[in-house]
């Protein structure tokens, strides 16, 4: 990490991970090898990559590999969000064959639902911010600050929360892989 590194290291240090988290991980019977593609501009990658990374080191069980999204195209292109978008963090699970066991991409669904119906009740509240389908960077430069310091404000009163989201996200992997 060379930008937000500091806030990479707040979220690596602040995840909350109790015996039930670590437990479908530490049970597996070989180690599963997990490619990620990450950037450290990337908001979800600020908030998911080190809650991977706790688990890798918690649980001994993860062989974890980053590589930078926009290095490796050859990479991410296999791996597009609804077969278009290249979204990351990516998040790929292997097993020893390096067969695909599952993947995590972007953010759980629970997490998007969430933060979209916010944005919905937020802008209905604020007709100054206009439509939530336009772009943020067409408002005014006040209007901006605002719903960006709302949105900052409601993501981290969430954080627990979306933690556990993607936690419960990356478990159902590795239990599959177990099954």
């Amino acid at each position: 990490m060379t930008r937000n590194q500091e806030r990479f290291q707040q979220n690596e240090q602040r995840v909350v991970l109790d015996a039930a988290d670590l437990d479908p991980f530490k049970r597996l019977a070989a180690p599963l090898h997990v490619l990620a593609l990450a950037e450290d501009w990337c908001g979800d990658v600020i908030d998911n990559l080190p809650i991977l990374g706790r688990l890798a080191a918690k649980s001994g069980k993860l062989d974890l590999r980053v590589f930078l999204r926009d290095q490796n195209l050859d990479l991410i292109d296999q791996y597009l969000k609804e077969g278009k978008y290249r979204s990351i963090p990516v998040f790929v699970f292997f097993d020893d064959r390096f067969e695909e066991l599952g993947r995590f991409i972007e953010r759980p669904a629970s997490v998007t639902a969430r933060r979209a119906q916010f944005r919905q009740e937020l802008y209905a509240r604020h007709p100054e911010f206009g439509s939530p389908d336009d772009p943020v960077d067409k408002l005014p430069e006040e209007s901006r600050v605002r719903l960006q310091q709302e949105m900052a404000q409601k993501r981290e009163e969430w954080k627990p929360l979306e933690e556990q989201d993607t936690i419960q996200a990356l478990r159902a992997i590795v239990e599959r892989a177990a099954a």
